[in-house]
Order: structure tokens, then C-alpha cells, then sequence
């Protein structure tokens, strides 16, 4: 792989403007403190509010950051896939724009895959975690893992963090399986890992909801539960890919 870096890292971008050149700063602020060489890449999404001039502002000033843009929506897992496709980083890694996740535990992320994981994600429902969110969404999110642990028997507690780090060959080697083109990629990634037998690490963080975010959760929670009944159903009688 040429001018390949150890780190990429992924912010899936869709009308951020407000927030993503905080993120991007602050995250290269823990990079470069535990990566000789990195790369961030914002995977801007069909944005419409300035986000795409940002993020071509940003990788035209700063080397360490590139920005892939696409002129229609591809959804949030399409746009992860395609960052990972193109990216340069022995450890991959992804988090959201909103920094619901403290950056501090990017260290321990990236260590983990250094350790010999092949997948290390963020949990909010592990003791060790501090999280700020509605009782609502508390419950919601224990109800839908406990039905993905009950489906794919992980082990995971919290299959939706939007804060993970991948070894590059272990996800090369199963991105084909990973279909969903939105919000389903984080369990579907996990979901086909752990079928191959994959060893994934599960860290506490410090997590704290975005008062903005754009997630219906009945709607989205209702979704979320068919699509994980049609991939218990699709790798039950496929073969890997």
C-alpha cells in the first residue's frame, strides 16, 4: 500500500458544518499523541449546509486531512465503506462528528488493535461507562442489544457506538458482507465478525447524547429490529463471502 499511514481515521460527515473543524481539530490533538502517522478523513455525504466546503477547506490547509465527497446521499454505512476502501491506515478506525464519545479514549481504542484485536468498539453499557442520555434511549438501546446478542450471540453489550477501530485486514476481509447503507452498519459489521470468529474488545467511554441528533428512535428502533432479523436470516443460509 503506498504512503501508507498506521492510523485512519473516519468522520462520516452529513451537514456538519457547525461541528466538524472542532472535531477534526480536536481529534488530531489525540492523534498525534498516539500515532506516528495518521490520516483523517472526512466521508462527506451528499451535504447541502457547507459541510463539503469545510472539509475541502480543511484538507487543502491541513496534510493530514482528506475529504471524499459525494454529490448524492450515500448513507452513512456506504460512506464508511467507502472511506475504508480508499484510506491508508494499517488501524482503521470511525467516530461521529458530534464527539458524543470523549476522543480520550482513542488511545485505548488503537491500542487494542496494536494488542492483537481484531475489532476494539466503544460500549455505553459497560460499568466503567459515563453516559448522559434520556431513560428512554437507555432502554431502547438495552432492548435492541440484548436482541442482537440473542440473534448473533456476540457477547457485545452495545452494538451501536459510533466509536471503532478495526485491524485493515480483518475488515478487508469481511467489508463485502457488510451491505447496510446506514445506520445498521455499526451492528452489521460487529454482527459478521463475530461469525468469522473475529476477537472484539469492548471499552468503556464517557458518552453524552447530541441533543440534535437527527434518529426517530420508534422509527428507527422498528427498522433497526427488521434488518436484524433479515441478517440472522441472510447468514444463516449464506456462506462467507
Amino acid at each position: 500500500m503506498a504512503d501508507s499511514v498506521e492510523v485512519s481515521l473516519v468522520f462520516p460527515a452529513y451537514n456538519e458544518v457547525g461541528g466538524l473543524e472542532r472535531a477534526v481539530a480536536v481529534a488530531e490533538g489525540e492523534l498525534a499523541k498516539i500515532a506516528k502517522t495518521y490520516e483523517i478523513i472526512v466521508a462527506e455525504d451528499g451535504s447541502t449546509d457547507g459541510t463539503a466546503e469545510l472539509a475541502e477547506r480543511l484538507a487543502k490547509t491541513n496534510p493530514a486531512v482528506r475529504h471524499l465527497h459525494s454529490d448524492e446521499r450515500l448513507g452513512r454505512g456506504r460512506a464508511l465503506t467507502r472511506a475504508f476502501k480508499e484510506s491508508r491506515g494499517e488501524i482503521l478506525a470511525y467516530m461521529d462528528v458530534d464527539l458524543s464519545t470523549e476522543t480520550s479514549a482513542l488511545r485505548t481504542l488503537i491500542d487494542s488493535i496494536r494488542e492483537g484485536w481484531d475489532i476494539c468498539t466503544g460500549s455505553r453499557m459497560l460499568s466503567g461507562s459515563v453516559v448522559k442520555r434520556s431513560w428512554t434511549r437507555n432502554l431502547s438501546s438495552w432492548a435492541y442489544n440484548a436482541l442482537i446478542r440473542l440473534l448473533f450471540d456476540t457477547g457485545v453489550h452495545d452494538h451501536q457506538c459510533g466509536f471503532k477501530a478495526f485491524n485493515r485486514r480483518s475488515l478487508f476481509a469481511i467489508l463485502a458482507e457488510v451491505e447496510d447503507a446506514h445506520w445498521f452498519w455499526d451492528t452489521e459489521v460487529l454482527a459478521v465478525a463475530s461469525r468469522r470468529g473475529y476477537r472484539i474488545r469492548e471499552i468503556p467511554v464517557t458518552w453524552v447524547e447530541d441533543r440534535g441528533t437527527t434518529v426517530n428512535l420508534f422509527k428507527d428502533s422498528v427498522r433497526m429490529g427488521f434488518k436484524a432479523f433479515a441478517l440472522r436470516w441472510r447468514l444463516t443460509f449464506s456462506r462467507p463471502r
